[in-house]
């Protein structure tokens, strides 16, 4: 038994999450027949070097879908019935940060606890993310891949290329180069920016100058800074792409766009040394919501792609077996910052 048992010390799938697991899969294949005796508590925590309550959470799920049956005095034995979910699913992400949790959360809530899923992140480096399609991805049913890279994504395709086409969902950005039927959930990020702004053109109209907070450095899509061109180009603003707000002196009548989390941080300090009052003299338009934008200043207008449906409906395509290339909502939400 304990040879079906795997535990990988590099997949961001929690070790409880792994060992449950390992047991649906072994019995959805046959090697782990119902009846057979599973390890004790004590045997798998000297085994894996792991907690007596990562085990106990293990076997609690695994008792909670009755998968397992504990016998008083004895153990733990199987006494499986089939459910006929085979499903395990090689899921990627380029990092975990607060809105790639929610689509995570919400992927998997809509899967249900019965399926395996295989988690890692690969921290936008193209090198790890070439490690872990050619060393962790076999034996899936699906895969599931955001594909951002700060250098090297133009070899992705190559990569992604070699998986099964049918078994494929990429989420969030759309990768040029893939060949085939595959099914994907995507922003259309130039189109949503300028649908954005289109929105939010009354109270930017108070502004002569927009910037757009765009590091050198970085894995968002160019296909941004279309967007943000072309809605200044048609409606009469200035603009200026700031590369690095560390040194930028905030000017009045000037809106600032950030993509990132801590440039929003700087901004929000630089602005602070200022006489010029948020909303009125300066704006903030920053991209993806967090319940700390609710309150920051008062309130921070942002852009966003709904995440939580992005991640149900990366479910449903695995649930269904599509290959239906889904484009996800984005919207506006007004406070006082703009």
């Amino acid at each position: 038994m304990l040879y079906h048992i795997k535990i990988n010390d590099y997949s961001n799938t929690p070790k409880y999450q792994q060992i449950y697991n390992s047991i649906v899969e072994g019995i959805e294949n046959r090697d782990i027949l119902p009846g057979a005796k599973l390890p004790s508590i004590h045997e798998l925590c000297a085994e894996f070097d792991v907690s007596k309550g990562t085990i106990e959470r293990a076997y609690e799920l695994l008792k909670e879908k009755e998968i397992i049956g504990a016998v008083k005095g004895k153990g733990f034995y199987i006494n499986y019935t089939p459910t006929g979910n085979n499903l395990k699913i090689f899921l990627l992400f380029n990092k975990l940060s607060a809105h790639k949790k929610i689509i995570y959360d919400s992927f998997v809530e809509l899967l249900g606890p019965g399926v395996a899923i295989d988690f890692f992140i690969y921290n936008n480096d193209f090198r790890l993310f070439r490690d872990l399609i050619q060393r962790q991805a076999r034996n899936h049913t699906h895969y599931v891949i955001i594909g951002h890279f700060f250098e090297g994504g133009e070899k992705a395709d190559d990569l992604i290329n070699s998986l099964p086409k049918h078994k494929l969902v990429i989420l969030d950005k759309l990768l040029e180069g893939i060949t085939g039927s595959y099914g994907a959930v995507f922003q259309n990020f130039e189109r949503d920016l300028y649908q954005a702004l289109t929105d939010a053109l009354p109270l930017l109209k108070k502004y002569t100058t927009l910037c757009m907070l765009f590091p050198s450095y970085s894995y968002h899509p160019k296909a941004i800074l279309n967007g943000f061109y072309k809605f200044c180009y048609e409606h009469g603003f200035k603009t200026r792409v700031i590369n690095d707000i560390q040194n930028e002196v905030i000017q009045p009548q000037h809106a600032y766009i950030n993509l990132m989390e801590e440039d929003l941080v700087e901004l929000i300090k630089r602005i602070k040394i200022t006489p010029y009052i948020v909303g009125q003299e300066v704006g903030i338009l920053s991209y993806n919501d967090t319940p700390l934008k609710e309150f920051l200043l008062d309130g921070i207008t942002v852009i966003s792609t709904d995440f939580a449906q992005m991640g149900r409906t990366a479910a449903q395509l695995v649930l269904n077996a599509s290959v239906e290339h889904v484009e996800n909502p984005f919207h506006l939400v007004v406070r006082k910052s703009l």
